[in-house]
């Protein structure tokens, strides 16, 4: 498998692609970052990310993308930006019919440290160690990248598990687990014609 993780953001959007499987060692191979001027114009800088990731796309042909699932914080203008690089990534993937998934950042800490409370220098210290890495890559939005496609490649056996037990479940009619029930249609009393 191979997956391009891509760690959103305006000025630095981090890329890496990552390739193996589950269980095996994984190699890394390619990672950077498209940056952006700050002082740009917004429109121009969507189109700096997309150019940069089809790029991206163009050189490693990645099977699966995997993006920072982006959360509030508290300050709203990083977030937008953040959320519009984002949108820009997921659009370039599924533009080629590259499945896309979204992975916050306490599942990329806990799959790549054991912890989802890991600080940026831990992730970066295990991004290192599991790609056999001479050095952690810089900036850290570049071993981030690295990190999201590590947790997508852990992680999607068993989200693969999970959803073929959803069809297979629902293929047989059977309520899937946390949905509501569908309520019956009431009956007509007996000797009752409509």
């Amino acid at each position: 498998m191979r997956v391009l993780g891509v760690d959103p953001g305006l000025t630095r959007c981090g890329v890496g692609v990552v390739e193996g499987v589950a269980g095996r060692p994984l190699t890394m191979l390619g990672v950077g970052v498209v940056r952006t001027p700050a002082d740009a114009d917004l429109g121009h800088r969507l189109v700096a990310v997309e150019q940069g990731i089809e790029q991206w796309l163009d050189e490693y042909r990645p099977e699966f993308v995997a993006v920072e699932r982006v959360f509030s914080q508290h300050n709203v203008r990083t977030v937008m930006g953040t959320a519009q690089a984002s949108a820009v990534a997921i659009l370039c993937a599924s533009r080629r019919g590259i499945p896309v998934a979204l992975h916050t950042p306490s599942e990329v800490k806990a799959a790549v440290t054991g912890s989802g409370r890991a600080e940026k220098a831990q992730v970066g210290a295990m991004v290192t160690r599991l790609l056999r890495l001479a050095a952690p890559p810089k900036p850290a939005d570049a071993a981030d990248a690295l990190a999201l496609a590590i947790c997508h490649i852990w992680r999607s056996p068993a989200q693969n598990r999970l959803q073929q037990a959803a069809a297979l479940h629902a293929s047989r009619g059977l309520r899937t687990p946390g949905t509501p029930r569908t309520p019956k249609a009431p009956h007509a009393p007996k000797g009752h014609t409509a």
